[in-house]
């Protein structure tokens, strides 16, 4: 057994909105240099989990570690700083309308200043090259963009600082299966390329299994199974299976609003 740290580890994160209590409790280890897939419901907790470790959501207990350390009981500096080692590939891409794409690969480094502009239109390039697509992109809007390519060029902005560790967050909703598999692909390569930890939250199963060595699934706001990414839909958990097959008898009902 390692002796290696996981690259994150929540224990008992717990957050609720008024009277619902969205996490109630979530362990999980994500391991360093791997992918790491959270599946579950709407409103099972998914997003609020990977919130509350950007720090976008305080949580009202438990603790977070990256790397060993605490983040809740960081300095906001301190904070700030392991935050800064993160990219994040947002559901349809979230790119601003308003930019040229190139602006919006690299408008993390801009707002810092730690680019100029000039060096920025280069950093980008390089980048869009990187999940395959030409520099001559990098001139164009994002509304004049097919779908596939937005979230590329959402790629492209969460390496652009090459971070150690990349949050994705549904990143095939939308696309058809061919171009899902591709931005798989992607994602695989550009992981691996940076030697960078993955956690990633998603409904789609082929999905899961191409890009995670490791799934976890959240019910109820507690996580109720890990294992192999690759064994979902054959788990021998009746809960998992359910939902990786996507089959309407089993142990997950649907629930309705009261």
């Amino acid at each position: 057994m390692s002796d290696t740290p996981p690259k994150i580890r929540l224990r008992g994160l717990s957050k609720a909105f008024g009277s619902k209590r969205v996490l109630d409790g979530v362990d999980l280890d994500v391991a360093a240099g791997q992918g790491t897939v959270i599946l579950g419901g709407s409103g099972s907790g998914k997003s609020v989990t990977i919130k509350c470790i950007l720090g976008l959501i305080e949580p009202d207990s438990g603790s977070i570690e990256i790397d060993g350390r605490d983040v809740l009981s960081m300095s906001r500096r301190q904070r700030e700083e392991i935050l800064d080692r993160c990219g994040m590939l947002f559901q349809n891409a979230a790119l601003f309308d308003s930019l040229p794409v190139w602006e919006n690969v690299c408008f993390k480094p801009l707002a810092q200043k730690r680019l100029t502009r000039a060096q920025a239109r280069d950093k980008a390039a390089e980048v869009l090259a990187r999940v395959g697509l030409a520099g001559s992109v990098g001139d164009l809007s994002p509304s004049e963009l097919s779908g596939g390519m937005q979230k590329r060029v959402g790629l492209a902005r969460a390496i652009a600082g090459d971070p150690d560790i990349i949050f994705f967050d549904e990143p095939t909703t939308g696309l058809d299966p061919i171009m899902g598999a591709v931005i798989d692909g992607l994602i695989v390569d550009v992981v691996r390329d940076l030697g960078a930890t993955a956690l990633s939250i998603t409904h789609d199963m082929p999905s899961a299994r191409r890009i995670a060595t490791t799934a976890a699934m959240i019910y109820h706001g507690r996580i109720v199974w890990t294992g192999p990414a690759s064994s979902l839909g054959q788990t021998g958990n009746a809960m998992v299976d359910q939902f990786a097959r996507g089959e309407r008898e089993g142990p997950i009902g649907m629930e309705l609003r009261k």
